[in-house]
């Protein structure tokens, strides 16, 4: 993990640690802070979701520009070998 996606993570886990704390200690009746902590909690459920599929798709590019190198470079030594076999023929 970068250090950015660590940065970001424990941002997040930080903006819930202080939006439950916060509630907690409101002076509202118990169901509106469950239904507030709860509607929290489905809010870092979407934002570590969105984050986890950015980084998905982080890897994936990453994933395409290693094949695409490899094949590159098993294409150049195919052809040099060819070449190698043409010269010795």
């Amino acid at each position: 993990m970068n250090e950015n996606s660590k940065i970001v993570t424990a941002l997040l886990a930080g903006l819930a640690a202080g939006a439950v704390l916060g509630l907690l200690f409101a002076p509202d009746k118990g169901s509106e802070t469950r239904d507030k902590i709860q509607d929290s909690l489905a809010d870092l459920g979407d934002a570590i979701k969105e984050r986890a599929e950015e980084q998905l798709d982080q890897l994936n590019d990453l994933k395409e520009k290693l094949v695409a190198a490899v094949k590159s470079k098993v294409s150049h030594v195919e052809s040099a070998i060819d070449d190698e076999i043409e010269e010795h023929a």
